[in-house]
């Protein structure tokens, strides 16, 4: 299972792929079950270069019901920006965000916010 991201180019914001547009929230983000789709799903991502830059597929996993990204790197980006847990999307809270923050896997270091945050 993938989904697709990129950084909005005007403010650097990450954002994900949804139906053919770009949105926010990791949680919103469209999923791909099959190549094709997703090289078509990429292909209309890179074709708006006034839009995003550095459009890419990245994998993502369920986690006790919630979809996450499988790599640490991702569930960084998709909570960013983790300078301070009141900042970025991170500050939403719900379940998403609290999977996000919970997960486990592929490098995933327990505590990682308080490691992050400048005391």
């Amino acid at each position: 299972m993938k989904t697709i991201t990129a950084n909005r180019l005007i403010d650097g914001e990450v954002v994900f792929w949804r139906n053919g547009a770009w949105v926010e929230q990791f949680a919103k983000a469209e999923l791909f079950y099959d190549s094709a789709a997703l090289d078509a799903a990429v292909a209309a991502g890179k074709a708006q270069p006034t839009v995003v830059v550095e459009v890419y597929p990245i994998d993502v996993t369920e986690q006790d019901g919630v979809t996450v990204p499988v790599s640490y790197r991702e569930r960084l980006r998709a909570l960013g920006p983790t300078n301070e847990p009141t900042h970025g999307k991170q500050a939403q809270g719900g379940p998403e965000i609290a999977a996000l923050i919970n997960a486990v896997g592929s490098g995933h270091t327990s505590g990682r916010i308080d490691l992050l945050r400048k005391n």
